[in-house]
């Protein structure tokens, strides 16, 4: 402390003991002291105590020291010591954080770092000065340059992208620093990079293609790959933000060979005997997560179909899919990175035929081996299993079995006879056991993941309906079907309901059969009408979507039914609905469920979204399948309820009727807002167009004009048919054709301008309209970039006979000198003077 009380006593002098000055004092005088001092030294000792004072005073030092903090930015450029406590003194006067010695100034923590980024942006090249600074190799300029940089983009994040953006090379700049040899610089980049490609398109795609993915795979080498430290997770969510969500920047990972290079990143060492997690430090459990979430970006669901097989394909191909299948049936995995791993294998493998009847192989090394599936299975219907491993379980048995019809015929088959086979666990009896568990958990994973097996599969769903079993000794055996019923009348878990009845309602929708079996089961549609024409008023999530899938369950009944059980015609059904439940009020009840907000949360991903046991109730596919049908269920019951009655449109309308033609009509003002927006786009676009189709005509009428010239100057050029006539009107048509060539070089100097302005136009257009307009402009600018080359071709053409023109006049005025005959001279068009020429002889 004493130090720097001297230090500051050599820059400003001693006061006076009673007369010691206040911070704002001691800061104004130091940022005269900047702004006014002749010697490098003395700016360099002012700008240091800056420095020292803009933790303490940020404030004051923010406010009148900025401008001159810039200035020696501009004026001192060349000295490295200044310009990095410059910089310093603008990273402490913008750091986003609340420094300790302002807290217990000011009371509270406050934006004062954010507040100065807006004032310092606000100079238009503020920030492209920083950028230049880091091409600066001196460290104490680099690295403050770099700090500075990532202080204003953690305070303004979207205008230090833009500026970034539009920067020539600024992107470069930074990717340049992944190369410092110096750790800290390469580390902080890596940091500044991550911030800086968050929610950025266009940064991430340029990021890209600078080479980012190599720099990347050799910063993780170097640093150790999977076992190294954090700088390898910085590395891993790099990655991240370039791949997730952006299509071009996966093609280019794929194309570029850059999967393959994962590969060796997940075939970790074995682990020991005596200590199986000794291999899985907290950071190492870090880094996999962060590399289970890049092959999960390469693969997610929600990409485009083609770009997500080609990724699939490879992953197969380079044994990156068998990489992660070893890590599932490794022993010691932590629990964490097992879900994770589950997830990634679940998407690797989705709707890819090959990929999934690869993990159909995968035995586990246990006694007797098991097939893969099948030990999964046994983890998620185990209540001891964490929850979301279990979620992580269900997730990829539901990818296994899409659009796998082979998965799905052979999971049908475990639980029909299976001769004389020897007895093995298998996934259906895994299933069924699930299904009658005591835990109401295990029942709705179980029921679901039964579902998967039918999805549009009418096979399948009639197979099911052939399974028997065998409840009690000495009574004979029951249907699956009948026993979901039972269970889903005698049940008091409603969790477990909810699972049979996405079961019930999978297994009935397209397929007629199994809705003739379901209706022929006693007690099965009045334990549902019985459930919904009750009166009471529940809030409870839970009860209200119970019975808004028992309203769905008989709306599949009545608009599958082919009319086969006498007592549950598509008619009688529907006047069961209407006196019993209430048309309004089954309407109302289908249109529960999609009111709910886990009913929109379900539906956004495949993968269970749960994080509580209790949340988890409905799932991805069931939502899908209310999403098509609801539509079409309920139009069925409201026909079939008002066949009977006058077909008037106008007097049969329910309340239930209106509400409906109210919904369209809303739905037809929306499209009329829509269609008067696209033509009032429309509007301006033919505006644009004729304005510059107006602009082309001008063009072809310069050129035409231009061709006119040209063909007077070819005439003219033709009458010189004899020596003497040249001689005779050679000033005259030296005067016309060279003033023609002036007229004609501002003519296409003028049309050159106007060419140039017009492309400029024209870019500006492509840029902003569609392809189809973009192509066909660009074939006119062609013609007229043509037409101007062939002009301009005539043009030196013609100027090469015009010299050679003048070439001939100046001979013919020599002979004439020579022959004695007087000529006159003329400056202006380079000819030969008489006085200059010697008296010729008789």
């Amino acid at each position: 402390m004493e130090y720097f009380k001297s230090s500051l006593k050599s820059v400003l002098g001693a006061p006076p003991p009673e007369s010691q000055p206040s911070g704002a004092d001691t800061v104004e005088r130091l940022v005269d002291r900047l702004q006014s001092s002749s010697l490098l030294d003395d700016r360099r000792d002012a700008c240091r105590a800056l420095k020292a004072l803009s933790r303490t005073y940020r404030v004051e030092v923010g406010a009148q020291g900025m401008d001159a903090l810039r200035q020696v930015l501009e004026m001192d450029r060349t000295d490295c010591e200044i310009i990095g406590l410059a910089l310093d003194t603008l990273c402490n006067i913008t750091n986003p954080e609340t420094f300790d010695e302002e807290v217990n100034k000011h009371g509270l923590k406050n934006k004062i770092g954010e507040q100065f980024t807006e004032i310092f942006i606000k100079q238009l090249d503020s920030v492209g000065q920083i950028l230049a600074f880091l091409e600066e190799f001196d460290f104490r300029v680099r690295w403050s340059a770099l700090k500075l940089l990532t202080h204003l983009l953690a305070n303004r994040p979207r205008d230090i992208q833009e500026i970034i953006l539009v920067s020539p090379m600024g992107v470069s700049k930074l990717m340049d620093l992944l190369s410092d040899s110096r750790e800290v610089i390469r580390n902080d980049a890596l940091l500044l990079l991550i911030q800086l490609t968050k929610g950025n398109a266009n940064i991430q795609k340029i990021v890209a293609f600078e080479n980012a993915f190599d720099r990347i795979f050799e910063v993780i080498r170097q640093e150790g790959g999977a076992e190294g430290g954090i700088v390898v997770e910085d590395c891993l969510l790099l990655m991240l933000n370039l791949l997730r969500g952006n299509a071009s920047n996966q093609n280019f990972f794929k194309e570029g060979s850059f999967i393959q290079r994962l590969t060796p990143m997940f075939q970790l060492p074995p682990e020991t005997d005596d200590s199986p997690l000794s291999g899985w430090s907290p950071q190492k459990v870090s880094n996999v997560h962060c590399m289970v979430k890049v092959i999960r970006a390469l693969v997610a669901p929600s990409g485009p179909a083609q770009a997500t097989a080609a990724c699939q394909r490879a992953m197969r191909a380079c044994g990156l899919l068998q990489a992660l299948c070893d890590i599932l049936m490794a022993s010691g995995v932590p629990a964490d990175v097992l879900t994770e791993t589950i997830s990634a294998v679940a998407e690797v493998i989705r709707g890819n035929a090959s990929n999934q009847e690869f993990l159909a192989g995968v035995m586990a090394p246990s006694t007797p081996p098991r097939p893969a599936i099948v030990v999964l299975l046994m983890s998620m219907v185990n209540e001891k299993q964490p929850f979301l491993l279990r979620c992580s379980v269900l997730y990829c048995f539901q990818c296994f079995l899409y659009k796998n019809e082979l998965g799905q015929s052979q999971l049908v088959q475990t639980l029909l006879p299976q001769g004389n086979e020897a007895p093995s666990l298998t996934t259906g009896q895994l299933l069924c056991g699930g299904l009658f568990s005591s835990d109401s958990l295990s029942n709705w994973f179980s029921a679901v993941a039964l579902s998967y097996a039918l999805i549009d599969n009418v096979t399948q769903k009639e197979q099911l309906l052939r399974v028997l079993l065998a409840t009690n000794i000495g009574k004979p055996p029951v249907t699956l079907m009948q026993q979901c019923v039972m269970l889903l009348q005698q049940g008091n878990k409603t969790q477990c309901k909810l699972g049979l009845l996405i079961l019930l309602c999978r297994w009935t929708a397209q397929c007629p059969t199994a809705v003739k079996a379901f209706l022929g089961i006693d007690s099965s549609v009045a334990y549902l009408t019985a459930l919904l024409s009750s009166q009471e008023n529940n809030d409870d999530l839970q009860e209200t979507l119970l019975q808004s899938m028992c309203a769905l369950l008989i709306g599949l009944c009545v608009y599958f039914n082919d009319d086969t059980v006498p007592n549950y015609t598509k008619e009688k059904l529907c006047h069961l609905i209407e006196n019993r439940i209430g048309l309004e009020r089954f309407q109302d009840a289908i249109g529960g469920i999609t009111r709910h907000e886990v009913y929109s949360r379900t539906l956004k991903h495949p993968q269970p979204s749960a994080k509580n046991p209790a949340d988890l109730l409905l799932d991805h596919e069931f939502c899908r399948l209310l999403k098509n049908l609801e539509g079409i269920i309920v139009k069925s019951v409201l026909d079939g309820s008002s066949s009977h009655r006058n077909n008037d449109p106008i007097s049969t309308l329910t309340p239930s009727e209106s509400a409906l033609v109210a919904q369209y009509k809303e739905l037809i003002r929306e499209q009329d807002v829509q269609i008067q927006s696209l033509n009032q786009v429309n509007v301006t676009l033919s505006k644009e167009k004729c304005d510059l189709e107006a602009q082309i005509h001008e063009l072809q009428a310069t050129v035409n004009h231009l061709k006119d010239q040209n063909l007077v100057l070819r005439a003219a050029q033709t009458n010189f048919s004899d020596e003497k006539q040249m001689m005779s009107t050679e000033n005259h048509i030296d005067t016309t054709v060279r003033e023609d060539l002036d007229k004609y070089k501002v003519i296409v100097k003028d049309l050159q301008q106007r060419l140039d302005d017009s492309i400029m136009k024209l870019k500006e257009y492509e840029h902003e309209r569609s392809n189809q307009s973009k192509s066909m402009l660009e074939s006119a600018l062609k013609e007229k970039m043509d037409e101007l080359e062939k002009l301009q071709k005539d043009q030196e053409d013609l100027l090469e006979l015009l010299t050679d023109q003048e070439s001939k006049i100046v001979s013919y005025k020599q002979k004439l000198i020579a022959l004695g005959e007087k000529v006159e001279s003329d400056e202006s068009s380079g000819e030969l003077d008489t006085d200059d020429q010697p008296e010729s002889s008789n």
